[in-house]
Formats: structure tokens, C-alpha cells, sequence
């Protein structure tokens, strides 16, 4: 929400009521994108020339416009507010990107889910960052009409439409709906059809809807306005002619103005000559604005000349911001007017609201590369959850220096570079090449962190193959009646393995009691005519052990033991129990049990 408190201009200007901010959040293919083409196109359509105001990044569709699509269920009357203003780059990266002081830019959300493919990877990491942001939101169960049997009333209400439906496809909508009510329930959300439901403060409206045919999405504007006249009108009070604050969304280049800023402004009023201040890569940047721009009216919007100059925007609009000296501008940083106020009073607002999104990092970990500080700071809750370190987290494309970074590392699996949303220098490249660094990059959290997971989990194995490799393994065997090869210097003889896995080299002893007495060193194993490396719990074999004399030292139908060190005994029990097989675990069981006779903290 906007945090009006610091930007209030008490010398001039008057109070009004802005328009509320909606984002569009939802899994990749569920229909985001459409359902806010649908609600543009709806606009465009009710509306008169100029009716709907393209902005950059946004669309603001006024209330009346949005009475025009809901017909009977909106009426002008019943509300205060000017309409909604739609963030135009749907999903989770928009959505955390866009932030004011305290949270999410957003007043309002809207998790879009397809109806046939309920919850997915992406929902949840939606649902996640909604409930972390404490962003209310609606439900849009989308692409309703896909359900077999349905028969379309094109942009009407969706009641209308459930009534025209035959039994079997009402029934079969129903279950959809309702299974998708308990993954909600399942993921901690109470919610219900949003006409049944009493208190949207505590329970989430599904509105069922389909973004190709626009059925139902009269009844989401409906539920937005509703929650947002209800509930929020407070929260849209702001003093129009203030001080501007806003957040910057993207940092591009524009012919003709060098670098600029889409900025969405949430409160206050820009104009052109303002002093300004942008959180940046290093201190906050304070400048002049030397140009407002905003899109031509729709009509003309696919002309060469896409923008047009305006004097001044009020809250809540997108605008973009041509200015001296914006290239270490960063997405997701603040933006703050200076009016009346003093320029450092408003730079040191600006750094404190930077040091608000500050990822914690560590002596040692994982270096972080994102698009902007919202989806770094929603990189590094996600790797907080993973208890994943960080020792490095910055918003920018990935260069030398991170790799450098990276190879400082102490552990292989820090050894890391996780990118989200960003280029990879080719000089950063090579050099992770050459430095055996990796690069993780993807364009979804959750995925890049399981990618990160993986890779560790491979690390681990990897070690411990290398740990089990160097241990001495448990093995009791019998010497077999006459099968004795030879007596001595080696004695040659066979046995038959009664349990463990035998290895070549291994020091062998007999119990006395419960004290182990070594008896020599196992040099070979063979089995018809074949040297092996091991063999296993069951097998018979020959082997050749150095030391003992048959007959003297050790005899047939004795039982040898692999002699296990200490230390060895200890990692097996200790930390590759559940890595060896079960017989070994029982050998091993045996063997501690005779040591511990002796010595009760023998391994321990």
C-alpha cells in the first residue's frame, strides 16, 4: 500500500481519492495475459475514444467504463473511486518488482487459475508471495468454457451463463470449482464462490470466468470494485497535488531521451522540472526531470511516435521518466519528489526504504543476480526457506566480478552463481568456465532454486560415494572345511561370506571374547579363477590373507571379521547408516555390540 504519511505535501494541493493498482499473478499458460487483453479490449469496446487511458505499464480503466462492462451489477453511484489502474506485465516478476514502503505496490491482486489444471508449481509460489505481502486478492478461475459440454454467452455475467448449462456440465463445472476450493484450503486460503462469500477479509472470492469469451469478467470488475470501495477507500486517500512517490518498474532506453524510467506513481503528482531522487546501485541518484511521457491515445499507440510530453501526472498513473543520469537506476527502487522538503531528507527516505529490502548475507554462500530488488528480495526469502546462504546478492546482469566472488568459496556447493531474470557477460562466461563456476539461470524462482537443490544434492552424493569409497565396510566370514589352498605366506583358503561386503587389503581379526585379534591383512579375492575388487553377503570365494598360519592362528569353520578402525566405525553409524545396505548394517550392529562390551563409548 502507499505510504502517504511521508509524501504528503502540507503546504498545497487537495485530497483525493486515487485509483487502486491490480496486479495479475498466476502459473505460466493459465491465461494472464488474455484476461487482461480481454478486460482492455471489453474497455476499448464500451468505452468512447479516449474513454480508457493507456499508460506505461498500466491501463486505467474509469469507473464508468467498468459500469458500461458489468451492466446491472455496478452501479456509478455506489462508489467514490475513479475506477482501477491494471499493471500491463502480468505475473510474479511485475508483481514483486512493484513495491512502495512496507510491501507490495499492489493494492489488490489477481491469482488467475485454469480450471482444468488446478494448482501448479507457480500458483503456489503466487499464493506464497500474496500471503507474504498480505496482499487481499480475488480468484479468476479461468477458461471456464472449456468444460466439456459448455455453452457460451459471450461476455455476460457468469451466472447467466451457469444457467443456460445442462445438469451434466453444471455438475462437471461444480466439481471443477470446489476442487479447486480445497487446494486453496489445502494451501491455507479459505475461500468459496465469491457470491456466497460473507467476509472478504477473511475468505477469497472465486469468480469463474473465461478470458476467451470475457463470461465472467463483468462479475471480477464487479468483485474488485466492491473490495476495493469497501475495504480500501481509506488507503486511496492521497493529497493529488503532494509531493509524486512511485516505484520504478523498468529501466529502458528511448530514442531521443538517452535512459529512462517507467515509473508507476502511487501517490502525489510529478511535473516536469521536479527535483527527483531514485534508489540506485550504489547512492541514490537525485535529478531533474527533463520529460513526463505517456503513450498517444489508443487509436494512434502503433504510430512511429509513440509518446506524447505532459506537464504533469497524478497518482495513481504510469509514467515515463526522461532525466540526467538514470543508468545505475535500478527496477523496483524507489522514486520521491522533492518540493518543498530537503533533498537529503528525502535521499535518506530513499536509502532507508533501500535498506528495508537489504538481503541478509554471509561470510559464505551462493552469489545472487536479479532483474530488480523485488525479485532479488523474493530470491533470497526463497533460499532463506531452502536454508540456502548468500554471500552476494545484487540486481544487475552477471559479470567478472561475481565470478570472482564465487570462486572465493570454500564449499563446491557455494561455488555458485544463482541468476534470475538477467544476461550472463560472455567475459563472465568464459571465466566461470575456466573457474569451474556455475551459472544457474532461469526465469522462475521456484525452478532456479530446485535447479540450485539438485545441484547440491548431486554434490553430497558425490561426496559420500567418495566417503564410502575410503571406509572400511563391515564383513563377517567362515573359512569352509576343507578348502584350504594353502597354509601360509599367503594362506589361501575358502570361505563363504556371511554377512557385509569383503574388500581387498582389509585387516582381518578373530574375537577373543569380545576383543578383536588381527590376524593379518586380506591381499586378494577370487572367484573361478577371476580377481575381484569386493564380493558380497552369500557369495563363496578364495582369498589370500598375509599373516596367519592354518592351523595355528586361524583354522576351517572359523569366523574373521573386517577389523574396523574407530573412526571408520563411528562416520558408518554415525552419518552412512542409511547409505550402506541392510546386512551391513547388521554386521556393523554386531561389531559395535562385541566392542562395546569392552569399551561402552567405543565409536561413539
Amino acid at each position: 500500500m502507499s505510504d502517504t504519511d511521508t509524501n504528503t505535501d502540507t503546504h498545497s494541493g487537495s485530497d483525493g481519492l486515487r485509483t487502486p493498482i491490480v496486479a495479475v499473478l498466476g502459473h505460466v499458460d493459465h491465461g494472464k495475459t488474455s484476461l487482461l487483453d480481454t478486460i482492455r479490449g471489453s474497455a476499448v469496446t464500451q468505452g468512447e475514444s479516449g474513454a480508457i487511458t493507456q499508460h506505461i505499464g498500466a491501463t486505467a480503466v474509469p469507473l464508468d467504463v467498468i459500469s458500461d462492462i458489468a451492466g446491472r451489477l455496478v452501479d456509478p453511484d455506489d462508489f467514490d473511486l475513479p475506477g482501477l489502474l491494471f499493471i500491463d506485465t502480468p505475473g510474479h516478476h511485475s508483481f514483486s518488482t512493484l513495491r512502495s514502503r512496507g510491501g507490495a505496490l499492489a493494492d489488490i491482486a489477481i491469482l488467475v487459475i485454469d480450471v482444468n489444471d488446478g494448482f501448479q508449481p507457480q500458483t503456489i509460489e503466487a499464493l506464497d508471495i500474496l500471503k507474504r505481502t498480505q496482499t487481499p486478492f480475488v480468484v479468476a478461475a479461468n477458461k471456464i468454457d472449456t468444460v466439456p459440454g459448455w455453452k457460451s454467452r459471450e461476455s455476460g455475467p457468469i451466472q447467466t451463463s451457469l444457467d443456460a448449462q445442462n445438469d451434466r456440465t453444471r455438475s462437471r463445472v461444480d466439481e471443477q470449482l470446489y476442487s479447486l476450493i480445497g487446494e486453496l484450503s489445502d494451501n491455507d486460503i479459505s475461500s468459496d464462490m465469491y457470491w456466497q462469500v460473507r467476509n472478504f477479509q477473511r475468505n477469497a472470492g472465486v469468480v469463474p470466468l473465461s478470458a476467451l469469451t470475457g463470461e465472467g469478467v463483468p462479475d471480477l470488475l464487479t468483485v474488485l470494485m466492491g473490495l476495493s470501495q469497501r475495504y480500501m477507500k481509506e488507503a486511496m486517500e492521497i493529497n493529488t497535488a503532494g509531493p509524486g512517490a512511485g516505484t520504478v518498474l523498468e529501466v529502458t532506453e528511448e530514442r531521443g531521451f538517452g535512459t529512462t524510467l517507467d515509473v508507476v506513481l502511487y501517490d502525489g503528482t510529478i511535473r516536469t522540472d521536479d527535483t527527483i531522487v531514485i534508489g540506485a546501485k550504489n547512492n541514490p541518484i537525485v535529478t531533474e526531470v527533463r520529460a513526463l511521457l505517456q503513450p498517444r491515445a489508443l487509436a494512434e499507440i502503433r504510430t512511429e511516435k509513440q509518446f506524447e510530453q505532459v506537464e504533469e501526472v497524478v497518482a495513481a498513473a504510469g509514467v515515463k521518466i526522461a532525466a540526467p543520469e538514470l543508468d545505475n537506476a535500478i527496477a523496483g527502487a524507489p522514486v520521491r519528489v522533492v518540493r518543498d522538503q530537503d533533498v537529503a531528507e528525502v535521499t535518506a527516505a530513499v536509502e532507508a526504504e533501500l535498506a528495508d529490502i537489504t538481503v541478509e548475507t554471509d561470510e559464505q554462500g551462493v552469489v545472487v543476480k536479479a532483474d530488480t530488488l523485488g525479485s532479488l528480495e523474493a530470491i533470497a526469502n526463497a533460499l532463506q526457506e531452502a536454508e540456502v546462504p548468500i554471500v552476494r546478492a545484487e540486481v544487475g546482469d552477471v559479470a567478472p566480478r561475481d565470478v570472482a566472488v564465487a570462486s572465493t568459496a570454500e564449499e563446491a556447493q557455494h561455488e555458485v552463481i544463482l541468476a534470475f531474470n538477467v544476461e550472463i557477460h560472455s567475459d563472465a562466461n568464459e571465466r566461470a568456465e575456466e573457474q569451474n563456476i556455475e551459472i544457474f539461470r532461469n526465469e522462475v524462482i521456484y525452478q532456479l532454486v530446485e535447479e540450485y537443490e539438485e545441484f547440491v544434492t548431486e554434490i553430497e552424493r558425490a561426496q559420500q560415494d567418495t566417503v564410502l569409497e575410503n571406509i572400511m565396510h563391515p564383513c563377517s566370514f567362515r573359512i569352509l572345511e576343507d578348502h584350504v589352498f594353502r597354509q601360509s605366506n599367503p594362506a589361501v583358503v575358502g570361505i563363504e561370506i556371511l554377512s557385509g561386503t569383503l574388500y581387498r587389503n582389509s585387516p582381518i581379526a578373530a574375537f577373543e571374547g569380545n576383543n578383536p585379534e588381527r590376524v593379518g591383512v586380506l591381499k586378494g579375492i577370487q572367484s573361478q579363477g577371476e580377481d575381484l575388487d569386493k564380493a558380497r553377503a552369500g557369495e563363496r570365494v578364495s582369498v589370500s590373507i598375509d599373516g596367519p598360519t592354518v592351523g595355528r592362528q586361524i583354522d576351517e569353520g572359523d569366523e574373521l571379521w573386517t577389523e574396523l578402525p574407530e573412526k571408520h566405525a563411528k562416520i558408518l553409524e554415525q552419518e552412512l547408516r542409511e547409505d550402506i545396505p541392510a546386512d551391513e548394517r547388521e554386521t556393523l550392529s554386531r561389531y559395535l555390540d562385541k566392542r562395546r562390551k569392552v569399551d561402552p563409548f567405543w565409536g561413539k
